[in-house]
Parts: C-alpha cells; structure tokens; sequence
C-alpha cells in the first residue's frame, strides 16, 4: 500500500475517532482499500441528516479515482446517487493528492445546496428532503412476490440475489409459513386447486 494512504488512513482514524465513526472494511496490496465513515450534514431546514460513506480506495489512489458509495435513511435513493455524483465531480479536482477527508468536509458544507431543486443538476429528479406530508416518489420500495410453487429453493434464492444485485437493490427474502408450504396447500386443496387452475385458464 503507497505510503500516502497510509498516512491518510492514520489521519482518518485520528479525525473519526469516536465509536462507529470509521470502520477499514478491507484491505488488499491488489484490490486496495475500502473504508466506512459515518457523519453528519445540514440538509434542508437545518435538519441533521446522518450519511454513511464507503470509499474503495484502490491500489492507484490517489492517482486515480476513489470508488464512492453514498447511503442515508433519510435520503432516497435518487438523492445518494446525486450526492455521490457530485462527490465524484469534487474528487477529480483532487486528483493526486489523498482527499477522503476533504470530500467528508465537503459533503459536510454543501448537502443543503445538492439536496435544493436548483442545486441538484438532475433533470426530473425530487431532491428535496422528503418530509410526512411530501408524497416520496423515488423513496423505499416494496415488493411482494407470491409464488404459488417453487421446485427449487436455493437456485431461485441465487436468481433473486443476481437480479437485485444487477439492479443495485437492497431488501429481504422472506418465505412465509412453513417450509415447502405451497406444496402442502395443493395436496390439503386438492381438486378445489385444480378447479380453480381451470377456471383462470
């Protein structure tokens, strides 16, 4: 690991000291080094809005780009992914020299002008901190799925986890009931079950 990021990630664990402030998720001489931090910024209204950051730093840095993740209880989805664009946009007028700490200060200072319509930059996009009585179009998802059969378990769970991770989703997978219950409801229905497949055919 270059000597610079290093001294970086002893500074950084200096700056963010306090309990689960900082977290090094992983570190490798090829793949480089990931790190979480956890702060805080004004959002709109003067509301404290707390931020979790992961940056990948890779074996290159700081010749080349960090690798950014932004993610937020009180953001959508739409709004972590303007917040990393701009973070992007900051770093590579930084390029060369460590700047973990300077992009946390920056996103510090200027969440409140990224989240106001104006500052956003993104056509079409609700940047506006969500509140009780805004109607949240790009928010949290659900999505229930019944499935009234399935032969294999494990591979769909698989199938589930690659779609969702093409998609960059987050969620659960939740089997409700009893194992291999959809099984045990067509041979309790029996001809009821079969009557009705006729009658949706």
């Amino acid at each position: 690991m270059a000597e610079a990021v290093q001294e970086e990630l002893l500074a950084l664990s200096a700056i963010f000291c306090g309990q689960d402030k900082w977290e090094v998720l992983s570190r490798s001489e090829t793949d480089g080094t990931v790190v979480r931090i956890h702060t805080k910024a004004d959002g709109l209204l003067d509301v404290d809005v707390p931020l979790e950051l992961v940056f990948h730093l890779p074996a290159p840095y700081p010749l080349c780009l960090p690798g950014v993740s932004v993610t937020s209880e009180h953001l959508t989805r739409a709004q972590c992914v303007t917040v990393k664009d701009k973070l992007l946009e900051q770093a590579q007028k930084l390029l060369s020299e460590p700047m973990v700490h300077e992009l946390v200060l920056w996103v510090q200072q200027n969440l409140r002008h990224i989240l106001s319509p104006s500052g956003a930059g993104r056509e079409g996009a609700k940047c506006a901190l969500p509140t009780p009585s805004t109607p949240v179009e790009d928010g949290q998802w659900i999505t229930l799925v019944h499935l009234d059969h399935m032969r294999a378990k494990t591979k769909y769970i698989k199938t589930v986890e690659k779609w969702a991770s093409g998609l960059r989703l987050t969620g659960r997978l939740m089997f409700l009931g009893v194992p291999d219950s959809s099984e045990n409801l067509q041979s309790r229905c029996g001809l009821k079950w079969k009557e009705m497949q006729r009658e949706n055919d």
